[in-house]
């Protein structure tokens, strides 16, 4: 695969290494103000002495009249989180303990309760998807809850993701917001050490397969390529056509969605990345050689397809190799670097924005399927979930399509219900949406006799 990388780049939960604590500026960041006198020299700007002296009376304040004493450290970590707060909702900073268990989720093997969370302004924790077949998952917990308290601690008043990892068999209640639901609930889930198993497959029927992807983990193009190669053996060397299912898959490392992107293309671009400096830029190519051979392929998406797996259905439709069905992703289009330094702790920063190969940038409008699916509904079930999507994240990116006329956000799927339909699209594309315009139209009257 013919692929720069300049620095490692995540979409939304894996590691990377890269340029922490530069020295020097790179070639393309903006020159320092060289006529300021009253200004601290940085690696690649000056700071205004005047906003030097604002924060050291601040923190003299704090220090002298705060109602109870404040550790010099805390407040120094408070003051660094602050720098990222208000960038966007995906920047963020992780002391030692929070790297590390960053780092053990994007390998697949860490104690937990395996979901994907988004921690929010006033601290409470949006859930972007619960992990296959994790104690989260099977507890019920949805894509759009809201976590409020851990234990009956709100989480303003504790390190809000800390108490959800934990020794195995240990129990942690979690005190939900919910879509539907006219008051919060608890729900009691118990930790396990979690061993994400990220790519999962069978046969639909004879000819047909089906390939899930729950994250994008550093072995996951490996593990697609293999599970293909499985299912051809069981149809005799050849399948007919493929169903890739994508839903309320909150994304993971660019890289191996790229390596699934290339196993599927014979050729066109992947994904390009931009950013403010040349580090951020990067541009992925197909290589020849489609491991299906041309067989037709129908991806599977949801409201909870996010970031890579975004990159991944936006990369096959532009190139034309897939039908997209389902209904509008999560719209997270920008890439995360985490910036490791030197105490252990790390930065994870956003600093670039992807683009399909059409060039265009999904950040807070998402991907519209080719046909649109509607969930089943439940009486447990949220009335909608229009409020769980990129564009309503508070300090988001915006994004160049946002506010298009016709935006909504769109539904979770869950079940087997959308994979019977792309199973009919993949045997009969148009199917479902012939079907779903007959339902759709209104009945004429019954005549009288």
């Amino acid at each position: 695969m013919r692929v720069v990388l300049s620095a490692a780049l995540l979409l939304a939960l894996a590691p990377a290494t890269a340029w922490s604590q530069q020295t020097t500026p790179p070639a393309d960041a903006p020159a320092a103000e060289a006529d300021n006198p009253d200004a601290i020299e940085s690696a690649s700007s000056k700071v205004p002495l005047e906003e030097i002296r604002r924060y050291v009376a601040v923190y003299n304040a704090v220090k002298q009249a705060y109602v109870d004493p404040v550790d010099d450290k805390q407040l120094m970590q408070s003051a660094i989180r602050g720098l990222l707060l208000d960038l966007d909702p995906h920047s963020t900073y992780f002391d030692k303990e929070d790297a590390e268990a960053f780092d053990e989720q994007a390998s697949g093997a860490y104690d937990g309760i395996g979901v994907e969370l988004l921690q929010q302004k006033d601290n409470t924790l949006k859930v972007i998807a619960p992990i296959d077949e994790t104690p989260a998952a099977r507890a019920g917990i949805r894509a759009g809850d809201t976590i409020i308290a851990i234990d009956g601690k709100p989480i303003a008043t504790i390190e809000a993701m800390e108490p959800l990892r934990g020794k195995p068999g240990t129990k942690v209640t979690l005190t939900l917001v919910r879509d539907g639901r006219d008051k919060p609930f608890d729900v009691s889930v118990t930790r396990e050490t979690i061993r994400v198993a990220s790519v999962r497959s069978r046969m639909l029927e004879p000819g047909y397969g089906y390939v899930r992807i729950a994250t994008f983990q550093a072995d996951t193009g490996n593990d697609f390529h293999k599970q293909v190669e499985a299912l051809k053996a069981k149809s005799g060397g050849k399948l007919r056509g493929l169903v890739l299912d994508l839903r309320s898959n909150p994304g993971g490392l660019l890289t191996s969605a790229v390596q699934v992107a290339d196993d599927l293309l014979d050729k066109g671009v992947i994904v390009t990345t931009r950013g403010r400096i040349s580090i951020s830029d990067s541009k992925f190519e197909a290589t020849p050689g489609d491991v299906l051979g041309g067989a037709p392929v129908v991806v599977l998406v949801d409201a909870g397809s996010a970031s890579a797996s975004e990159v991944l259905a936006g990369a096959l439709r532009d190139n034309n190799r897939v039908r997209v069905i389902g209904s509008r992703t999560f719209g997270k289009g920008s890439v995360q670097t985490v910036l490791p330094l030197d105490n252990g702790d790390s930065v994870k920063l956003t600093t670039a924005r992807y683009y399909t190969p059409s060039g265009r940038s999904i950040q807070a409008s998402g991907i519209v399927p080719d046909v649109v699916l509607k969930p089943a509904r439940d009486p447990d079930a949220p009335a909608s979930l229009a409020d769980f999507s990129e564009a309503t994240l508070p300090g988001h990116l915006h994004g160049d399509d946002e506010g298009a006329e016709g935006y909504s956000a769109g539904d979770a799927l869950p079940g087997d219900g959308p994979i019977a339909s792309a199973l009919a699209e993949l045997k009969n594309p148009g199917s479902v949406a012939k079907a779903q315009e007959a339902k759709a139209k209104p009945k004429a009257p019954a005549k009288k006799p």
